[in-house]
């Protein structure tokens, strides 16, 4: 299995380098799956799921398909680089700070996941700009288990969570967020070395497999000042 995502990721990342530099161009059709097939010698689970990648990254749309993009500063981020190396591209340096990395109990949140075990790999992370201002504290939920249950003793692929989950064959296929503005409370002001009560996005997220099964659990705490969500819903064919 962690074949079919390493080939999957390697279906995109093609793909996405192709409809940024224009020779998919906007508004125009991407080839069908018989044709992708052929050209990468892959499945069509394979290309469904590269298709899938790319909806999420907002650079396709889908049938009923809803992704949103994360931009900084009005710039669309690529989130397959992660937060801090998107925004290195870019320009942006930021200081990433690992508050937290340990396995956990959370009955309540299990429950709500729909979940029997309640054990969870929790990753608290901040990211500062280089004046120390704070603008994204993420507290990151993974359900430990199968090959995921001993990460907090091997250590993250490369510093990636997203890589790590790859490598376990754990790539979200869908997502849902729940989206609202909230006031820092003392000790998330304090993290982000910024003032209590100053309004800040929450982002609560959930990503799931293609067989509907809790990849990872996010809360997002993100400068508005600095981040915005763009969200589309697609319909028709893939474009």
């Amino acid at each position: 299995m962690p074949g079919q995502v390493h080939k999957h990721h390697r279906v995109a990342h093609v793909l996405a380098e192709e409809i940024r530099t224009g020779v998919h161009a906007d508004g125009s059709r991407l080839p069908g799956e018989h044709a992708l097939r052929e050209r990468f010698g892959v499945s069509r689970t394979t290309v469904r799921q590269a298709l899938g990648v790319l909806g999420e990254q907002g650079l396709i749309e889908t049938h009923a398909g809803i992704g949103s993009i994360v931009t900084f500063d009005g710039t669309p981020l690529d989130q397959r680089l992660g937060w801090t190396r998107a925004l290195a591209e870019q320009g942006t340096e930021l200081t990433t700070r690992t508050l937290r990395f340990e396995r956990i109990q959370d009955t309540a949140l299990a429950a709500e996941l729909g979940l029997e075990s309640s054990e969870f790999i929790a990753l608290d992370r901040v990211r500062r700009l280089p004046d120390e201002h704070g603008v994204s504290l993420e507290f990151s939920r993974v359900p430990a288990v199968g090959p995921l249950a001993d990460l907090v003793e091997r250590g993250l692929d490369g510093g990636s969570l997203s890589r790590s989950l790859a490598a376990a064959g754990r790539v979200p296929e869908s997502g849902e967020a729940h989206i609202a503005v909230a006031g820092l409370d003392a000790p998330h002001a304090a993290a982000l070395r910024r003032s209590p009560g100053e309004s800040f996005l929450r982002v609560a997220q959930v990503f799931r497999d293609a067989d509907g099964g809790v990849v990872e659990q996010v809360t997002s705490l993100l400068d508005p000042s600095r981040f915005q969500l763009h969200v589309r819903t697609g319909r028709g064919g893939h474009l």
